[in-house]
Parts: structure tokens; sequence; C-alpha cells
């Protein structure tokens, strides 16, 4: 699965007149640019911000001197455009503004949505002054904006990278709360989704076993952490998500004899489930062989089979064989023993850690503890299944066997309160500590919204039509796909453009 290229290039304001225009700003200048940041700090220690104007041609000259190597060393070069006795270099990552732009990055897994059907593509190709640009012929699967290094967020203005601008100024922009408490770094990892086909059966694993895992296999396990998550739906969304009542599972494993080899050892049709029960029912259906995997899904294929087989099954189980076969065991687990939902627009779930998960079809918000952590075993290629018996003993059964347990409602923002003055906010709040998210809907012309100031860090979308952004003593024009960080202790304001769509918002805000 190959990532999509990365914003390739930013393009600087003009120079003024008579100055001589940067040259082209490829990926390769704008990693450099990236490594040697966007401050001058000079010999007296004074420090000056610059705007990326200032910060181009100083690259350009380096280059031109070959005082700049691909080293990531290479990040302070001197120039000859100082005062007398005066040195000036460029250092990492630095900035003083609390509210900046950012670019995101697509990658192309191939569950992803193609071209411009895919409203991640679409919202990264919004951003603006990059190269982004769609492909009819490429998938599209997400749009990362976190400061994880897979797929790494920008500061727009610049093209450093978010983590390292964060690392450089850790108290202003990420707080004590986070510095003192959540590793120093931004503690979540937001996400545009855009997905055409089910993506693997999969858990993400808990911060014991993350541990483990990533000490052993840290290629493969790339952090130490957790990652429990939440997905609000931008439009139509389907998904499996954890498991059905054990009542509901237990009589179709009866009325079916092709499903009694599933069963645990000594365990009769009739006997009664526990999450035990359930878990080595996973396991025995994860390590059926494709031959027979394929022949009880051809039973099942039917809505005549038994009479405790949802109506649902036969059509999706259809519509999962076109996307991985017919001898996919995920579909078989998800199908008998997982909650199938259909959320709306503004609908939102929950998942934990371990907890297992498969989405559909639909374009959402994700947010998760910052982590890409996974343990995948189905609706996937056999090669890229984890070991069945380490996924299976993963499993969490903290979660009431009940659909409506899976759902994160959204509770309004009363108005004239602190985190919303005019009402026209709600937030879902995930039983964990890294995250809330706000939806902010503003409905036209005229409508608006404050919210008040966070103990952390916070990262906004905007999802849906186009106004301003007022914070910090600066206003933005905003539009669909923009990206902003916000600091700790930074009041909001949004307010609606002309625009038929109105302006919506989606922060993920410590």
């Amino acid at each position: 699965m190959t990532p999509c290229p990365h914003h390739g290039s930013f393009h600087p304001t003009a120079e003024p007149s008579g100055q001589a225009q940067p040259r082209p700003i490829t990926q390769s200048r704008l990693s450099r640019a990236g490594e040697l940041g966007a401050m001058i700090k000079t010999a007296n220690g004074r420090h000056l911000d610059v705007a990326a104007a200032v910060l181009w041609p100083a690259l350009d000259e380096l280059e031109d001197n070959r005082q700049l190597t691909d080293s990531p060393s290479s990040t302070a070069a001197r120039t000859n455009k100082t005062a007398p006795g005066e040195i000036t270099t460029i250092t990492t990552a630095t900035m003083s503004e609390r509210v900046f732009q950012l670019a995101g990055t697509c990658n192309n897994y191939p569950w992803g949505k193609k071209g411009r059907q895919s409203l991640a593509a679409q919202l990264c190709a919004k951003t603006p002054g990059t190269d982004f640009s769609i492909k009819d012929d490429e998938y599209y699967s997400e749009m990362w904006f976190g400061d994880y290094p897979d797929f790494p967020a920008r500061k727009l203005s610049t093209g450093e990278l978010l983590k390292d601008v964060l690392q450089a100024n850790k108290e202003k922009l990420l707080g004590s709360k986070v510095n003192k408490h959540m590793g120093g770094q931004l503690p979540f990892l937001p996400k545009i989704l855009s997905i055409a086909k089910a993506l693997p059966l999969q858990i993400h694993p808990n911060r014991d076993l993350a541990s483990k895992l990533h000490e052993k296999d840290p290629e493969k396990f790339t952090d130490d952490n957790h990652k429990p998550e939440i997905a609000v739906a931008l439009s139509k969304f389907e998904l499996f998500a954890g498991w059905k009542p054990l009542g509901e599972i237990a009589p179709v494993f009866a009325a079916v004899p092709e499903l009694h080899q599933f069963l645990p050892s000594g365990t009769s049709p009739d006997s009664k489930w526990t999450d035990k029960t359930l878990r080595e029912v996973t396991r025995n259906l994860l390590k059926a062989s494709p031959e027979t995997t394929k022949s009880v899904q051809s039973v099942l294929s039917t809505s005549s089979t038994a009479k405790n087989i949802p109506d649902y099954m036969p059509s999706l189980l259809q519509r999962l064989q076109s996307q991985y076969g017919p001898d996919d065991a995920g579909s078989l687990v998800a199908l008998l023993c997982m909650n199938f939902f259909t959320f709306a627009a503004g609908d939102a779930v929950y998942i934990p850690a371990d907890g297992i998960h498969a989405y559909l079809a639909g374009d959402i918000v994700e947010c998760m503890a910052r982590s890409n952590n996974v343990l995948n075993s189905g609706f996937c290629p056999r090669a890229d299944r984890d070991n069945v018996d380490l996924f299976t003993d993963t499993l969490t059964f903290s979660q009431a066997h009940s659909r409506d347990d899976m759902y994160l409602p959204s509770k309004p923002l009363g108005k004239g309160s602190h985190q919303s003055r005019n009402g026209r906010t709600v937030v879902y709040a995930p039983p964990m500590s890294e995250f809330d998210m706000f939806k902010t809907d503003l409905q036209g012309p005229g409508d608006e919204d404050v919210l008040g100031a966070h103990e952390g860090p916070a990262v906004a979308i905007v999802t849906k039509g186009g106004g301003l952004l007022e914070a910090d003593g600066q206003q933005f024009d905003v539009k669909e796909g923009y990206i902003f960080f916000v600091a700790p202790g930074v009041e909001v304001t949004w307010k609606a453009g002309d625009g038929k769509d109105g302006l919506q918002v989606h922060t993920a805000a410590v």
C-alpha cells in the first residue's frame, strides 16, 4: 500500500518588487526547509520570526553556496546579508503565533474511494499553496493532520513539520497538562477517512501489549501507546463494531449445523454462552481453512438457512465476498458475532483499546490517541493478517453486548457556556483523557459561535462551507478543507460566510 505524494510544493507570497522570486519549491527543498526552520536567530540573541518570503531566498543562497547538504544535521548556515560582525543562522522549527494553518497528508490504501469521490482527497486538495492534485484513477483513503511521523501535518506558511514546531515551543503550544501528563507531544491523531470497501477486521492493542509489541518489533509497531478512537459520520457510514448480545449469537450457532464445528470442545449447541465461549468461537472461525470458510459462507448466503439469521446478512455477505472473496473468515466473525450499524451524518462511535471493529463505507472524521498500532485478522490478504491467537487473546469484552453501548452521543453545549457562547456547538466526549471532539454548525450569514479556551492544544478542520476564524488577534478566511492548530488558552470565534452551506467545523482538543 503506497502513500500518495505529500503536499510537494508550498508557494510563498510574492516578494516585494525588485527582489528575485524564489526558485520552485520541490518536495526535497520543502524537507530541507523543514530542517532549517522558520526563525532567524542572530548572534546577539535576538529572535525574529520570518515569513516564507524570507526563508526561501535564504535557502536559495545557502544551496548556491553549497553550504547546505542532505544531512539532517545541516540545520544552520552562515549568510552574507547581515550587518558587519553579526552572523545570521536559520535554526529548527520555531514559531511565535499561537494559531496557524496546517497542511495534511493524504494516503492511498486500497479500501479508499477513487478520485474525486473521496472526501479525504477533496479536502486535501483544497489546502491553499500546495501542488496536491486528485488523479481519477487513484484511491484516496485518509488525510492525516497530526504530528505523528507517518503522513505528518506541516505548518502551511513554512513547510515545517508540525512535530518540530511543537517541540520547539512546548510550553506555549502544548501547555503544562500535555507536557506533564501526556508525553509532551500532540496526544491525539485526527484524520478524515473516505471508505469504499471494508477496512481490515482489527483491534488496537492496549498500552501493556503495545509496549511489548513495540519492544519486540518497532518497525511494525511504531509506538508503545494505546489507541482508543472515535469516528464521527460526515455522510452515511456503515460499520461493524463491538459484540452482539450473546443471546443473539448463540441461537444462530445452535440452528445452523455447519456452525457447530466452531464451538469450543465439549460445548453443546444448546450450552449457555459466556465471553469465554465467544472468544474461542472467534478464534476457531479465524483459524478455519479457506475451504471450510467458503463452505460455511455458502450455507449462510440464503436467508432461508435459519430463522435467527438477520435479514441483512445474505446481501451484506455477498457484498463482502465481492470485495475479499468467499474464503475470508472476517466475514463470518463480523456477520455472526458483531453489531452492524448504519449511521447518519453526526452519529458517532467509540472504539476502546482492544475493541473489535471494521469500517465498511462512508466518510468520517476519526480521532484517536496518538498511535498507529493495529492487529488485523480479516478483510485483508492472509499474508497481512496477524497471529490469530494474539488477536483473540487481546480482544476486550469491556463494553456491554449492546448496540446502544457502542454509540457515542453528542452533548449540546448550552448557550452562554464557556465552551460555546452561542450554543452552536456540540461535544463528543469519549471515556479517555486525550481529547474531546467539538462540532460547530453555523447555518448561514451572520451566524457565529465563540469557543472558549482549552487547557491543551486543539486542531480544527472545516468540513463544510466557509467563513472567518478569529483568534489571538488574527483573522483568517476559511474554506472547506482548511485546517488550523490552536494553542492552549486561546479563545476562537467562528463566523459563517455568505454561502448556502454555512460553516461546519470539527475540533479535537485536550
